[in-house]
């Protein structure tokens, strides 16, 4: 009898994911806003058509140009898109002076910090040859296997590469430096190290 272990790999949103969906259906971005606007300032502007929650900047390609941008949480879905609809067809008045923003729903890349989607749970347990999955865990079984066997061999051939590699590298690093002291040695013999030394008034040690 050939028991084997069975897994599942159960992917379920997470909890977190899911109030972070409920925040984006809340939020609205904003842009084309003045580099001058605060936040206290933008939300007492939003807060003429609803509940702001929550202010917050975010980068924009155009902040060179003076252009910023916004994610402004409301209390409610439904207050974000009257909000939407409202700036379409006027302009919002920031500190008394209109100010042509464009106002669209959030989207969860917009966002730097946002929580994963899925949770991953493995659920082991035991199969029995009786069962009916017992042959595809086996196969799934033999194949991780295989898998793995294949990875320590390739890991092994690049290892004994990398060796080769060093092995030559240091071999003609030695190679080059017989050459060097071979030469220096040949000058020193043949007397031409004297004839530098003395046409260009070099002082030497002889040792």
């Amino acid at each position: 009898m050939h028991n084997i272990w069975h897994y599942n790999y159960l992917m379920e949103p997470s909890t977190e994911y899911v109030a972070f969906e409920e925040k984006v259906k809340k939020t609205i971005y904003i842009d084309n806003l003045s580099p001058q606007v605060t936040k206290a300032v933008l939300e007492n502007a939003i807060n003429q058509f609803g509940n702001v929650k929550d202010v917050q900047f975010v980068p924009t390609y155009f902040a060179s140009c003076g252009v910023c941008a916004a994610l402004v949480e409301m209390e409610s879905a439904k207050q974000a898109e009257e909000i939407i609809c409202e700036m379409g067809d006027s302009p919002l008045m920031i500190s008394g002076m209109p100010r042509p923003v464009r106002a669209q729903k959030a989207r969860v890349e917009m966002f730097e910090a946002r929580p994963k989607k899925h949770q991953r749970t493995i659920v082991c347990r035991w199969m029995d040859p009786s069962q009916q999955n017992f042959e595809l865990a086996k196969k799934i079984k033999d194949l991780t296997k295989k898998h793995a066997a294949e990875a320590q061999y390739i890991m092994k051939l690049q290892l004994e590469e990398e060796e080769e590699k060093l092995h030559k590298q240091q071999s003609e690093t030695l190679k080059t430096n017989y050459k060097k002291y071979d030469l220096i040695d040949g000058a020193q013999a043949d007397g031409n190290v004297k004839r530098l030394k003395a046409e260009y008034g070099m002082t030497l040690n002889d040792q």
